[in-house]
């Protein structure tokens, strides 16, 4: 079965390097998803995240405790880097970060692709469910990066 998917692209007024510098800020990320209780439990639980590191992740997310734990694997300031999960809830989860700046205006595109661990009926939740979920997530935290970006140019 093939992953489900979403790409999710915002325009920020601000350098890429700020930009890409707070996509991985593990303080902004924290203050973004307030809404969720999530807060980095281990590994690197501050500053900004780098090649190879790794973060556990604790929120409450559908009702349940959950923790994921992602690890930096590609790294290129300020165009680029990919984390992927090495444990937690999902059979597989990972998300490219990619950051172009042209004239002025950062164009940053998430890409997530993900499977749960349910099987053939994960098939049926990941697109009807669970890839809704993630990415009005996502698009809220985006709203925040844009919004914090702009706010410091």
């Amino acid at each position: 079965m093939p992953m489900a998917s979403f790409r999710i692209v915002t325009e920020i007024a601000a350098p890429a390097g700020r930009c890409f510098d707070l996509a991985r800020d593990i303080g902004f990320h924290t203050r973004s998803l307030a809404h969720t209780g999530e807060r980095a439990v281990a590994g690197r639980t501050s500053g900004l995240i780098e090649l190879g590191e790794s973060v556990t992740w604790e929120a409450r997310h559908l009702g349940v405790r959950q923790r994921l734990t992602v690890v930096i694997t590609a790294f290129d300031r300020p165009r680029y880097f990919r984390d992927e999960m090495t444990d937690g809830a999902f059979r597989s989860f990972a998300h490219d970060h990619h950051f172009e700046e042209r004239a002025g205006i950062t164009v940053m595109t998430d890409e997530v692709s993900f499977r749960s661990p349910y099987g053939p009926a994960g098939w049926l939740v990941d697109r009807l469910y669970l890839a809704g979920y993630l990415r009005r997530l996502l698009e809220g935290r985006c709203r925040a990066m844009k919004r914090e970006a702009e706010r410091t140019s």
